[in-house]
């Protein structure tokens, strides 16, 4: 049941100890060749700012929900998002040699072991929900949700490489149907799993999915917008690819200044999305606005 008043929430920093300390303890648990165990531990702990199961553990909280038994959702969702990043990464995709500051995977092993180690973490995703969920009711709902999720970042990924999206549709509708696939999926999966963890009804849920589906175009705006005014050295990865590849991106089709009007629509949007939740909504709200104005 959720509790009648909110009580102080715990913050993000000590989100993300809790999130990598349930992680560790799942993979200590599994049994796992030595080399594959290593490259998953390099890629799931290289540094990354844990969007999506910060995302879900707030969503939890903002429902009313105890943010423990939104834990395994939360490092499923981490562990499916790096597997994305890990491939995406492949010669066979993006072919980027640097990742947060650091070698890529297959830079740092071999390409085979990239392939396999992204492999695992989509598996181990799922084992982490059964296995590490308190309420086995919720375990299919959760499986259902990041199943779903996943495919649909596949498609986003597909659309955004290879192209095949509908003839007739605009280019800002095809960079944003990219988008809500390829990076608005498991965002709003993370939201939507955080929900389903915390217990909420349908109306919240409802509310929640139009946050969710609003942070996720604002959260590829931006990373549009700094891949063509910040660095490779500040941003941790190469910049300048997306244009190099001839992709669609929001700077190219809306320019800068219209990219930077098409943000900040995007965040009213999104907190408008939660003007019916009281103050445990509030870190959802501070999420929305540093997505707004991150600078890497």
């Amino acid at each position: 049941m959720n509790p009648a008043t909110p009580t102080p929430s715990a913050t993000d920093s000590q989100l993300l100890k809790r999130i990598d300390q349930s992680l560790e303890t799942f993979l200590d648990r599994r049994s796992l060749p030595r080399s594959l165990d290593d490259a998953i531990r390099y890629a799931l702990f290289g540094g990354g700012k844990r969007i999506r199961p910060v995302l879900c553990l707030r969503a939890c909280e903002a429902v009313g929900g105890q943010v423990d038994s939104a834990l395994p959702a939360a490092g499923a969702i981490e562990l499916v998002h790096t597997f994305s990043l890990v491939h995406d990464d492949l010669p066979a995709m993006d072919d980027d040699d640097l990742r947060r500051g650091r070698p890529t995977l297959h830079k740092q092993t071999n390409e085979a072991m990239a392939i396999l180690a992204g492999d695992a973490m989509t598996a181990l995703a799922f084992e982490l929900i059964e296995s590490e969920s308190s309420d086995k009711a919720i375990v299919g709902p959760l499986c259902a949700q990041l199943a779903s999720a996943t495919r649909e970042m596949i498609a986003g990924q597909v659309y955004d490489t290879m192209g095949g999206q509908p003839d007739d549709l605009q280019p800002i509708d095809r960079l944003r149907m990219t988008h809500e696939l390829k990076t608005g999926a498991l965002l709003s999966a993370s939201v939507q799993m955080g929900a389903i963890a915390g217990m909420a009804t349908d109306g919240q849920v409802a509310s929640l999915k139009v946050y969710a589906s609003t942070i996720g175009l604002m959260f590829q705006a931006v990373d549009d917008l700094l891949d063509v005014t910040q660095t490779a050295d500040k941003m941790g990865k190469a910049t300048q690819k997306d244009a190099e590849q001839g992709k669609l991106t929001y700077p190219g089709l809306l320019g800068v200044e219209g990219t930077r009007e098409e943000i900040e629509k995007l965040r009213q949007q999104a907190l408008k999305a939660l003007s019916d939740f009281d103050s445990r909504a509030d870190p959802l709200r501070e999420m929305a606005e540093r997505l707004a104005h991150r600078q890497r």
